[in-house]
């Protein structure tokens, strides 16, 4: 069996808890170790844990004293670790902790750097910037494979700027559904006569453009649309979010919710999704293709974009749901303000038609992924059933 050593600056995020729920899948076994964020739980699905310490969100310079703290101790945290067949380090920072953890397993295990945002102090034009690209290329230097999750970063990114040669590996951020079978997706109607249509923003609610943006479109509208909010507020990014949710008229926060076990019902209430942000505007942003998007287009609700982004790209070259011109609300009212139950009718079988493996992975992607690094091994997990999966 396939030993992975997972190293992840945040224990309790829920896409490390997919990640290693497709290692496992595939026929991996995973040591997770990590930081825990804030006061958040820890990792808890029955995989090793070493937690490495704590990190608050948003404090960049407290990370990295956490990470240097974590680097002197890491030999004691590791000591009754078998040695593992590959390393895995989640962004920059953990990837510097998979390189100290190679170097006391004794050199010559294959590093894998799983990068699937791209801070902004990396994108900065000046010393810093410059800085942080010449720390990321050091301990990037002897990755065997890079995985990300969208083509922009590669092409905008890795390659533009010159960080990595490493091999490339796309991993999209679909839907992980394993074992029992798919929920069916649930039919949106259109609103009765006097209802609004809805759209929903859920995840990482984090873009306070986004909230003022959709805002003043509902107000504008009203009454005929509404927005939900579903997930996580990053609250240092508001000034007073419960605040500011609590006097629009047309805008609810329905809290947190379990992911995947939450989905059908919370994108089966809303009839859009709003597949975009603005938090780092131009950069990550416009580069990511979010799980938002996945998300929504498995349970055939429609998404909406903005043009000049992946995400923009990737919907019109399967001339799938509403791209805006611009960030704003009259963009947003000559894209949705004609809206009516035979076009949105029309938006929505396009969604629902498409092939379903875009949006999904199932037991097929978990095993390609662990068959890819077992080959960086040298070695396939014992037992393994290997499936050929279409590149």
């Amino acid at each position: 069996m396939l030993r992975i050593l997972y190293l992840v600056h945040n224990l309790a995020d829920p896409a490390v808890h997919r990640r290693v729920a497709m290692l496992e899948a595939g026929g991996a076994a995973v040591t997770l170790a990590g930081f825990r964020r804030g006061e958040a739980p820890a990792h808890s699905d029955g995989s090793t844990v070493i937690e490495l310490g704590r990190t608050e969100d948003g404090q960049f310079t407290q990370r990295l004293a956490s990470v240097a703290t974590a680097a002197m101790a890491l030999a004691g945290r590791l000591r009754h670790v078998s040695r593992p067949d590959v390393i895995i380090g989640r962004n920059l920072e953990m990837l510097a902790l998979a390189n100290r953890a190679r170097a006391i397993f004794g050199g010559g295990i294959p590093l894998v750097y799983e990068c699937l945002d791209i801070h902004r102090l990396l994108l900065d034009r000046g010393p810093v910037g410059k800085a942080m690209r010449g720390i990321e290329r050091w301990f990037g230097r002897d990755a065997a494979l890079l995985i990300t999750s969208s083509p922009a970063f590669v092409r905008d990114y890795f390659a533009g700027f010159g960080q990595s040669e490493a091999p490339v590996m796309l991993l999209p951020n679909k839907v992980l559904e394993l074992g029992a079978p798919q929920a069916p997706v649930r039919e949106t109607v259109p609103p009765a006569v006097g209802e609004p249509w809805r759209i929903g923003w859920f995840g990482a609610l984090r873009c306070r453009k986004s909230l003022d943006l959709l805002a003043a479109f509902t107000r504008q509208a009203a009454g005929r649309f509404e927005v939900v909010l579903r997930g996580r507020p990053a609250y240092r990014e508001f000034d007073d979010f419960d605040g500011f949710v609590a006097a629009e008229p047309h805008i609810r926060f329905g809290g947190a919710y379990r992911n995947p076990d939450d989905l059908a019902a919370i994108y089966g209430d809303v009839h859009f999704s709003w597949a975009m942000d603005f938090f780092e505007e131009g950069l990550n942003s416009a580069w990511l293709l979010p799980n938002r998007l996945y998300e929504g287009c498995r349970y055939g609700v429609v998404p909406i974009a903005m043009r000049g982004t992946e995400t923009a790209r990737f919907l019109s070259e399967r001339r799938l749901g509403v791209l805006l011109e611009d960030a704003s609300v009259g963009a947003l009212e000559s894209a949705l303000s004609g809206i009516d139950a035979e076009s949105y009718a029309a938006l929505r079988q396009r969604v629902a038609a498409h092939d379903g493996t875009e949006w999904v992975a199932g037991i097929g992607d978990c095993r390609a992924l662990v068959e890819r690094l077992a080959s960086l091994a040298g070695s396939r997990a014992e037992g393994e059933v290997l499936l050929e999966v279409a590149a």
